[in-house]
């Protein structure tokens, strides 16, 4: 029989802040002491990562082009 503990919720806050890499961190941490607890953050971090590429792709999608513009005159 395992001996599992059960870890704080404080551990989801790594993967909010540092994404995949945080959960990563926090699963190789907990795996464990609380597997189910590691693999939610790994997935929470996953999730949260997919979700800042899709947003910055979708910022960047609606940005003009840049013309450069150096207001010389010769």
């Amino acid at each position: 029989m395992e001996n599992i503990k059960s870890r704080s919720n404080g551990w989801y806050v790594l993967p909010i802040f540092l994404g995949w890499i945080g959960g990563l961190i926090a699963y190789f941490i907990l795996r464990r002491d609380d597997p189910r607890k590691a693999k939610n953050c790994l997935y929470l971090g996953i999730i949260l990562g997919i979700v800042g590429l899709i947003l910055n792709i979708i910022i960047i999608a609606q940005m003009p082009e840049f013309t450069p513009t150096f207001n010389a005159n010769i």
